[in-house]
């Protein structure tokens, strides 16, 4: 599953159209409509990447949007898997590192 977060730009007169024919692509959903400004707020859900380039490029080909944005995505179907500190802390412990304390450092002198 991916998930887009689309800002689309309309022209006011228009924004009401607009928002009907980007309702009617698949996997789209008008989040919010600022009608005044002729902004609106996508989510966009698609099977795979391909799909939701395809979606964003008809998103984009939509009679009456002047601009859409990608403004943030999520790809997969499970949380992100936690970080494993073990590795984290074995390349920092492998780095050399300089144990002088320095003027921004507010860690007491050891």
């Amino acid at each position: 599953m991916n998930l887009s977060g689309i800002a689309v730009i309309a022209t006011p007169q228009n924004v009401e159209a607009v928002a009907a024919r980007l309702t009617a692509l698949p996997g789209v959903q008008v989040a919010q409509i600022d009608r005044d400004g002729g902004r609106l707020v996508l989510v966009q859900e698609a099977g795979s990447v391909g799909a939701e380039v395809e979606g964003f490029r008809a998103i984009q080909r939509t009679p009456g949007v002047v601009s859409a944005d990608l403004v943030c995505h999520f790809f997969g179907d499970q949380a992100a898997p936690e970080p494993d500190l073990s590795l984290v802390l074995a390349r920092l412990n492998a780095e050399p590192h300089d144990d002088r304390m320095h003027s921004s450092d507010t860690r007491p002198a050891a």
